[in-house]
């Protein structure tokens, strides 16, 4: 790989001089006669090196370092100076320069310093790379997952991190929804800014704007003082948005100013607040069809849904459910201070064939009442909870009556959606998205077995 130099000097001849030799050694070399030239130069190209000229026409190299050092901090910069500079230059190495080489340039030596520039620039752009995917590695690396759907999922993850994108996950309940967000945070440019969840469900429509936008003294009633709301709290970071299809209109509206503006306006104020976030939201709800109800906004839509996650449900990726049972069981029996190592065959063959309505944090919450209540030094079907060995011994019957294939099936389907309209208290949205079924679907089967 070609390295490229830039040769920042005023004199037209000494520096055809320095480019010639340079590019004799196999160099890619770019010119600049100045100070704002070679910034423009640093800008616009790929520039691996400088050698730089003290004395320039409109500043030193003093200042070109300082600029750089804004700009790209691992470009390595090399000083020519006269020996009665030589203390500025030293002086400049102190503030960050590469090193230094007086008048009149010996190529030779210039060539050996060049060499171990090249070689402290690769190796740093290396050390930087490896940094940020051992970063990347260790955020995801919670999210626990060997199935093809959660690998995909961490894969589309890891692959946005990197970016200012916007991310909308979508999911069930106690998917992970909010554990993906932190590892997105994790992996990305902003992992050494604040992270701040807020879960709009959480909190009464009323609450929701103050907590968000923050307010002035005097705002309101019994606003004595002013308070910074989550939006300036993660300035420099990331803000995650849980529950957004439970958001108000009215606050869609001002969502949506701040992802088209990057400003907000605390209540009680006109004052336009810059803010610099990146905002993950996330959801269980059906947002299209919320659209076409009015009750969320489409351009708000479109502005989050710009990269768009969806999170399997733990019934449709089965297999992960060893690997992550076996993690609950290492975190918990640690924590209760449980001489718990496995499973009996019997509780686990009840865990891979229960649906997990709750997902992960379900699963988790099974484990760690396990864990608590296990006598021995694995965890029996004993010490599951009563609705998951029941719900195991309703679906085992239905195959032992040894009824013909699609009137089984049929049982079944009915079991599962009566099940999950008690669950959702007849809130058909929410059984339908449960299911992994359109509303549509779920009504004509509701008629189709006579459910109400």
């Amino acid at each position: 790989m070609k390295t490229h130099v830039l040769i920042v000097e005023d004199e037209a001849i000494q520096r055809q001089v320095l480019a010639t030799h340079l590019q004799d050694e196999g160099y890619d070399v770019l010119e600049s006669e100045n100070v704002e030239q070679a910034l423009e130069r640093i800008r616009q190209d790929a520039v691996d090196i400088v050698i730089s000229d003290f004395k320039l026409p409109d500043g030193t190299g003093q200042d070109l370092l300082e600029k750089i050092q804004e700009i790209n901090p691992a470009i390595p910069v090399i000083l020519i100076t006269a020996y009665a500079s030589v203390e500025k230059a030293v002086q400049a190495m102190k503030s960050g320069a590469f090193d230094y080489i007086t008048k009149p340039i010996q190529i030779e030596e210039l060539l050996v310093v060049l060499k171990r520039a090249r070689e402290h620039h690769f190796l740093l752009i290396e050390n930087q790379r490896l940094k940020a995917q051992l970063e990347q590695e260790a955020s995801f690396s919670g999210l626990i997952g060997k199935s093809r759907k959660m690998q995909e999922v961490l894969n589309l993850a890891a692959r946005v991190a990197p970016t200012q994108a916007t991310v909308l996950l979508r999911g069930e309940s106690g998917t992970g929804k909010e554990m993906l967000a932190r590892a997105i945070h994790l992996a990305s440019p902003r992992r050494d800014g604040p992270f701040v969840a807020f879960n709009v469900a959480a909190l009464p429509a009323t609450l929701i704007e103050s907590e968000l936008f923050g307010h002035e003294k005097g705002a309101f009633t019994g606003a004595d003082r002013r308070r910074l709301g989550r939006f300036e709290e993660a300035h420099g970071g990331t803000i995650f948005i849980d529950e957004i299809g439970d958001m108000p209109l009215e606050i869609q509206t001002r969502l949506l100013r701040v992802l088209q503006e990057n400003t907000i306006q605390r209540l009680g104020s006109n004052k336009n607040i810059p803010v610099d976030i990146r905002i993950i939201a996330a959801t269980h709800k059906n947002l299209e069809q919320m659209i076409k109800e009015g009750t969320f906004r489409e351009d708000l839509y479109y502005r989050l849904n710009v990269i768009s996650i969806h999170i399997p449900p733990l019934r449709k990726r089965k297999d992960d459910i060893p690997l992550m049972a076996q993690h609950f069981l290492e975190k918990y029996r640690a924590m209760h201070h449980k001489e718990v190592s496995g499973f009996t065959r019997e509780a686990f063959d009840k865990l891979m064939k229960y649906n997990y309505p709750g997902n992960v944090r379900e699963l988790e919450n099974i484990i760690e009442r396990a864990v608590i209540l296990a006598r021995g030094n694995a965890i029996d079907e004993d010490d599951l909870p009563e609705h998951l060995l029941k719900e195991n011994n309703e679906n085992l019957r239905e195959v032992e009556e040894n009824l013909p294939l699609d009137e089984a099936v049929a049982r079944l389907e009915m079991q599962l959606i009566r099940r999950s309209l008690e669950k959702h208290h007849g809130n058909q949205t929410r059984a339908a998205e449960e299911l992994g079924i359109s509303e549509r679907k779920l009504r004509y089967k509701m008629e189709k077995y006579g459910l109400k």
